[in-house]
């Protein structure tokens, strides 16, 4: 397969690498397992936002947007969830890649330090699913199924938006930009090398 997955990329800035060409290989071969995976992400990304909802009540933009944020990714997982019934994929337990927990890693314990690295660990990982789930819609064989993929691309990227409009709403832009970069070469270097399981996030 000859795939030019920097175009994807280049639409991401914050992105340091472009997924591997390998990896958009390995999801297809797997694409029930991927499936799964992606329902776990989607259930995965609406408990982060319900989190930051309960450990931040008083920041009202925040709850605003993150109630609409936790809104959409059960929908999504509703979506995922009605294609592993069409597949007859049964709904279970899958193991998860390090990816997140070892981006999580670089979240500092001390407010407000916290937050910024929530909301920024939070939008990289948003950027990365926004980037990999096109590759899919580009590249699946299964019309439908991309066409599928397709459809969630606004929303990923508004959601991975909205993580940055709030890091900007909460702290001083200079301090975001000069976080999300060292988080960005971080999250680059996790994925640099290859988890041995097809995940959304290997």
């Amino acid at each position: 397969m000859t795939t030019n997955v920097s175009q994807v990329t280049a639409t991401i800035n914050v992105l340091k690498q472009p997924t591997r060409e390998e990896w958009v290989a390995q999801a297809i071969a797997n694409l029930d397992e991927i499936l799964l995976d992606h329902s776990h992400c989607e259930r995965k990304a609406a408990g982060v936002a319900i989190n930051l909802m309960f450990r931040y009540p008083s920041h009202t933009l925040l709850v605003r947007k993150l109630t609409a944020i936790a809104r959409e990714e059960l929908e999504h997982f509703d979506q995922v969830n009605q294609w592993l019934e069409k597949r007859g994929i049964p709904l279970g337990n899958l193991s998860s890649p390090p990816y997140a927990a070892k981006l999580k890693t670089q979240i500092r314990h001390q407010e407000s330090d916290r937050l910024l690295d929530s909301l920024l660990v939070s939008g990289l990982i948003e950027a990365r699913s926004h980037e990999r789930l096109g590759l899919l819609a580009e590249y699946l064989p299964q019309p439908e199924l991309a066409q599928f993929y397709r459809s969630l691309m606004a929303s990923e990227a508004r959601h991975y938006g909205i993580y940055w409009l709030l890091a900007d709403t909460y702290f001083d832009s200079k301090i975001v930009s000069q976080r999300r970069e060292e988080l960005a070469v971080f999250e680059s270097e996790i994925l640099a090398t290859p988890h041995f399981e097809p995940r959304i996030h290997s």
